[in-house]
């Protein structure tokens, strides 16, 4: 978690791509919340699992890079 929170401190993109999973999250747990979900519920849902995934794996190649730049376990 050290290195998530240095990149989130001193790497813009870093943090900008975890605010961006974060709203994510927070617009899937509202679709998902509902009792009922119609089609573009179910449409929305599906995009923004993408869109969090992506992300996600933007974020993960970042610190792969950090890591492999400053020798970090």
């Amino acid at each position: 978690m050290a290195l998530r929170d240095d990149l989130l401190a001193s790497h813009e993109q870093f943090r900008r791509l975890a605010q961006e999973h974060s709203q994510y999250v927070t617009r899937l747990d509202a679709i998902t919340s509902k009792p009922y979900l119609n089609d573009d519920d179910k449409i929305e849902e599906i995009r923004l699992k993408k869109l969090k995934l992506k992300v996600k794996d933007q974020m993960e190649l970042i610190e792969r890079s950090y890591r492999a730049q400053h020798q970090v376990a």
